[in-house]
């Protein structure tokens, strides 16, 4: 990695260094997700929003999300930005950073790195931290009607989101001898902390986890152990435990009804969220929210690209519907939110409409439009009167 390269990369992962000029001191600021801040771009009653469609399955599954958005009558307009993976150049990422600080919240695809080359910075990791979006939350809960070995789990996962093994820091010292460093951060293990606690408070949660491997790593997550541990006392409502992350795993295939709110670091928190899925049902079921004080991004759950079945109308839509449902929720349309909500849950609970990734016979296509046809279900007994199946009232 080239000096400039290094230099960029910790100057990313510092993102939420703010400087105080007074005596030269510098603090980190400690701004958790503020619901109030919200700089959303409304206009004449519509919301503008960032769209990212990536790679792989990334703009046939954005194309779903238009097609339900305008049969949900949600007031949503969007601003595409496309990215070249083959370009070296950095404009589309900039005007993506800048559209996203305008209108407030974007929803993405995966974008792919192409080029896997010494320096070479991940754009989706890049996004990240230029917002500052520290947190990153799955609420991976059971779907009655998909066959899983694992009935009844209902995990939020939280997931620091712009440091550890995830800053980008590596060198070669000699030929044959690579240094990669993991950056953990009294401040940022803090803000974590404190927002996971929040966040059980207001869904009612009963129990925190801070996941680590501090009998290891006893300096790193060490640190994020302690500053975890002492905001943890700070909420005498909320019961708190810590688990080493390879046991965790165990714990998780074994008996994952035991978890309630897990929190933990950028990579644990990687392979805890795909693992999650995978009990879940598969990726193409579960959604993610990466926040930070300002801003917030949706995506699936599990960053994939499904460059492998892109074309083929056999994706799974429910993982990116289900993030545009979230947005929805975000930006305050609760009504639109429930709507597309519970015609996700009916498809895929009574209707069954399953593409091949959870063993059925439907497309792509297929899925969507039986989710539009319960919201035209669901809008007409709102609209003229009649009766109601499936939906909560």
């Amino acid at each position: 990695m080239s000096n400039v390269a290094l230099l960029r990369s910790f100057t990313q992962c510092l993102k939420n260094v703010s400087h105080i000029n007074a005596g030269g001191v510098t603090t980190l600021t400690r701004s958790l997700h503020d619901e109030k801040r919200k700089p959303f771009a409304l206009y004449g009653g519509r919301y503008t929003v960032t769209m990212l469609p990536g790679d792989g399955i990334g703009p046939e599954m954005m194309g779903y999300v238009r097609q339900v958005f305008r049969y949900a009558g949600a007031p949503v307009d969007f601003e595409e930005i496309c990215f070249d993976p083959n370009s070296e150049e950095e404009t589309d990422f900039y005007d993506a950073i800048t559209s996203i600080k305008r209108n407030g919240v974007a929803i993405k695809g995966n974008i792919e790195s192409r080029k896997n080359v010494p320096g070479q910075i991940s754009r989706n990791v890049e996004l990240r931290n230029h917002l500052d979006l520290f947190s990153y939350i799955m609420h991976c809960k059971s779907f009655p009607g998909v066959e899983t070995r694992h009935k009844d789990v209902d995990i939020v996962i939280v997931r620091q989101n712009t440091e550890g093994e995830y800053a980008m820091l590596e060198h070669e010292n000699a030929p044959g001898i690579v240094e990669s460093l993991k950056v953990v951060t009294r401040a940022n293990s803090e803000r974590l902390a404190r927002h996971a606690f929040e966040l059980a408070i207001k869904m009612g949660r009963k129990k925190v986890t801070i996941v680590h491997k501090a009998n290891i790593m006893k300096v790193s997550d060490g640190l994020f152990l302690e500053t975890c541990s002492n905001v943890a006392k700070e909420y005498p409502q909320i019961e708190h435990d810590n688990m080493i992350i390879d046991n965790c795993c165990m714990q998780l295939v074994s008996k994952p009804q035991q978890f309630d709110v897990m929190i933990m670091t950028n990579l644990y928190g990687n392979i805890v969220s795909n693992l999650a899925c995978g009990l879940i049902g598969g990726p193409g079921l579960l959604s993610g929210r990466n926040l930070g004080p300002k801003y917030a991004v949706f995506e699936p759950g599990t960053r994939n690209t499904g460059k492998s079945i892109a074309g083929k109308n056999i994706a799974n839509p429910i993982a990116m519907l289900s993030a545009s449902a979230k947005l929805l929720e975000h930006l305050g349309l609760n009504y639109h939110a429930n709507l597309l909500t519970d015609a996700i849950t009916k498809t895929i609970n009574e209707d069954q409409i399953y593409t091949p990734d959870l063993h059925g016979m439907a497309t792509s296509i297929d899925v969507v439009q039986n989710i539009i046809r319960n919201i035209q279900e669901e809008t007409k007994v709102q609209n003229w009167g009649g009766s109601r199946a499936g939906f909560r009232s």
